[in-house]
């Protein structure tokens, strides 16, 4: 019996907050914002006060019972009860339903051993390997942890990376159909499992266990709640939301120019053009290599009399023959390594990467950007490389990469506690820096994220995706999933990335049902490493072939110029929406059960999306297809954009899919003038 007794917790009332200790463990639960509660825990000498990049919350009142066997905190809607063994679990205090349990497991026969929820492992004398355990429930969905090409929307079964690389995208947010959000915020590299025997989450380094249950009544109610906790995107400028210009890459400024020039000359629209990598001397120069760019300031004079806005690739590597390397060296500015050689990549060169989690680091550069870039009016920046990507590079593309996270060395600590955060301070130097200088008119692409990084101007796009359907089939749900995590600015290489080849009719089928499904994502961005690759004598690196939309065939370019003019037909709508998301944190693009909540049938729907609150859109994703299967969510009306032809919802419907058709489909009553999109397409007046 007094064994027993010692194994107990003790509970003890702080201010508004609930301390658990014992069995050398301490925990303290309190409200993190409304409807919220948030756990943190350890083995250490102490809890550390430590948000990363979370707001600031305004404090709420919470309840706090204490009896001799429990405890239990409110705050609003959500009950977190710790048992006097130490367990928890959460509680609707409305519905009294359970939405989140903690899995303790106790089946010893002779000297088995108990399985605790939450494990530490120690692996220093501040960081331990964390593991924490919940209970799964057969009827749980689970959706958001940002980009993961696993053709999946529905999660549950899925086992998550916590990690960034290119083309996957770790932000830890999890959507649940129980009625709750979580939010694991630890930056650690680690996993988690969404198994059907249980949940599990998994930090390879961290001092402690930090989380937060967000209860609410809908899946825009909780995912509301979650960017409150990290930032709500803000508005873009209306030119952003217009036709993006991209391809690997323009070697010359004059080459740059005439393209700019056709668009002009065939009366098309074109709001961006973009200079993408190895338009520097050197990595780490941060600036024009004059022998191909010798005017900058008359490119984007000449640009802005058409009305097309610059935006200019930044890479975070730092080579070794850069001006600026010794300088950064001595002043402690780059990613380091923790034994061996001082580098991290091998593309063209020997490099590391600016260690942009230093605040001395992400000024240095912002200097030199603004030097060397902004003086010359341009203000939007492709921040890549974001991950950062560590290893070596062969011919071409052939990458090895290696992602030695443990052997990096951080401003804020050791690889495998905080890399997540990286992507976060990259576009927070930019941000910053522009914000320094007044200016607000601006756009910033990256290639990663993590909490936080939706409250800053940037647009984060899917990385260096194959270039076939199904990889266009993946990104429909990777997105999908982006937008659940708050991210309301998400695009795709329109395309894809590696591959295609403009004279190959089956790429024109491919790329021609990418435009369709990119003219109803949040930005409509053209890019790729388009066949034949070719590399001039004496350059470090080559250039795609040919990627301007009369590149593909004149079936493809017809098509795709009419979905060009689209675009600017429902621009108006999306400025529209655009305030109602960035006013409410909500995204663009979302499943259909977001805005469906009680219709069960769109939980099973993972290759629709609403863009805004009245457009429904049914990409084609198969090679070939002549018509697709399309859900009408229930107690709608819808009219078909194509024909003006009205539809109940509640149905599924086969729709007729030749190559000029996406399904698109109106809410009845929606305040948007689409017209038939057969007479939309006509050409509009380009101011």
């Amino acid at each position: 019996m007094k064994m027993a007794l010692s194994l107990r917790m003790i509970f003890q009332k702080e201010n508004n907050k609930l301390i658990v200790r014992g069995q050398g463990e301490i925990i303290w639960l309190e409200p993190f914002g409304e409807n919220s509660l948030r756990v943190r825990a350890t083995r250490g000498k102490e809890i550390v006060e430590e948000n990363w990049t979370l707001l600031p919350q305004p404090k709420v009142p919470a309840d706090i019972v204490i009896d001799p066997d429990k405890a239990v905190i409110t705050n609003g809607r959500l009950s977190a009860e710790v048992r006097s063994t130490g367990d928890i679990r959460f509680i609707d205090a409305n519905s009294k339903k359970i939405l989140l349990e903690e899995l303790w497991i106790d089946q010893r026969v002779m000297n088995a051993s108990i399985l605790k929820a939450r494990n530490y492992k120690a692996i220093s004398s501040d960081l331990f390997k964390i593991q924490v355990y919940f209970k799964a429930f057969d009827d749980e969905r689970f959706y958001g942890m940002g980009q993961y090409a696993n053709d999946c929307l529905n999660l549950k079964g899925c086992v998550l990376e916590l990690a960034h690389k290119n083309t996957q995208i770790s932000i830890p947010f999890l959507l649940s159909t129980r009625g709750y959000g979580f939010v694991w915020n630890n930056p650690s590299i680690g996993r988690v499992e969404l198994a059907k025997n249980h949940t599990m989450w998994l930090a390879e380094a961290t001092r402690q266990i930090d989380y937060i249950v967000i209860a609410g009544e809908t899946p825009m109610e909780i995912v509301k709640r979650y960017t409150s906790l990290v930032g709500k995107a803000p508005r873009l400028p209306e030119w952003a939301l217009g036709f993006w210009q991209c391809k690997l890459r323009y070697r010359t400024q004059e080459e740059l120019l005439n393209v700019a020039r056709e668009y002009r000359r065939r009366g098309l629209p074109l709001s961006v053009i973009v200079i993408d990598f190895f338009h520097w001397p050197h990595q780490g120069d941060w600036k024009f290599d004059s022998k191909y760019w010798p005017s900058p300031e008359k490119m984007v004079r000449e640009l802005d009399s058409m009305k097309i806005k610059l935006l200019v690739s930044i890479w975070p590597t730092v080579e070794v023959n850069s001006e600026n390397y010794r300088e950064m060296v001595r002043r402690g500015l780059l990613v380091r390594t923790e034994k061996g050689v001082y580098a991290l990549n091998m593309f063209r060169a020997i490099t590391t990467y600016v260690d942009f989690m230093n605040p001395e680091a992400r000024e240095f550069v912002w200097e030199k950007v603004r030097e060397n870039y902004y003086k010359y009016g341009i203000k939007n920046f492709w921040l890549d490389e974001a991950e950062p990507e560590f290893g070596t590079a062969g011919p071409g593309y052939d990458n090895v990469i290696t992602y030695d996270y443990d052997n990096v060395r951080y401003y804020l600590g050791n690889g495998l506690e905080v890399s997540s955060l990286y992507p976060f301070y990259y576009a927070k130097a930019f941000s910053d820096g522009l914000k320094s200088v007044g200016e607000d008119d601006y756009v910033l692409l990256i290639r990663a994220a993590w909490h936080g990084n939706q409250r800053f101007k940037n647009v984060v796009w899917s990385g260096d995706i194959p270039s076939t359907f199904d990889s266009l089939k993946r990104q429909i749900k990777a997105g999908l999933n982006m937008a659940i995590c708050g991210v309301t600015w998400w695009t795709t290489d329109i395309g894809g990335f590696h591959g295609g080849d403009p004279g190959d009719p089956r790429f024109q089928e491919l790329i021609v049902r990418w435009f369709q499904y990119g003219v109803f994502c949040p930005i409509f961005r053209l890019h790729g490493n388009r066949k034949p690759y070719t590399q001039s004598k004496g350059e470090v690196v080559g250039t795609g072939g040919p990627n301007e939309v009369w590149s593909f065939g004149e079936r493809a370019y017809k098509i795709i110029s009419d979905l060009l003019f689209l675009r600017e037909r429902i621009k108006p709508y999306i400025i529209r929406q655009m305030e109602i998301c960035c006013r409410e944190g909500i995204p663009l693009m979302r499943p259909l059960f977001f805005d469906f909540p009680n219709d069960e049938t769109t939980y099973e729907v993972e290759d629709e999306f609403m863009f805004g609150s009245d457009i429904l859109v049914a990409p084609v994703y198969e090679e070939g297809a002549k018509s697709r299967k399309v859900y009408l969510p229930k107690r709608e009306k819808w009219i078909d954009a194509w024909t003006d032809g009205t539809y109940e919802g509640g149905q599924w419907i086969e729709y007729e899919t030749p190559l000029e058709i996406i399904p698109v489909f109106l809410r009845s009553g929606a305040k948007i003038q689409l017209k038939p999109l057969k007479t939309s397409l006509k050409r509009a007046t380009l101011g």
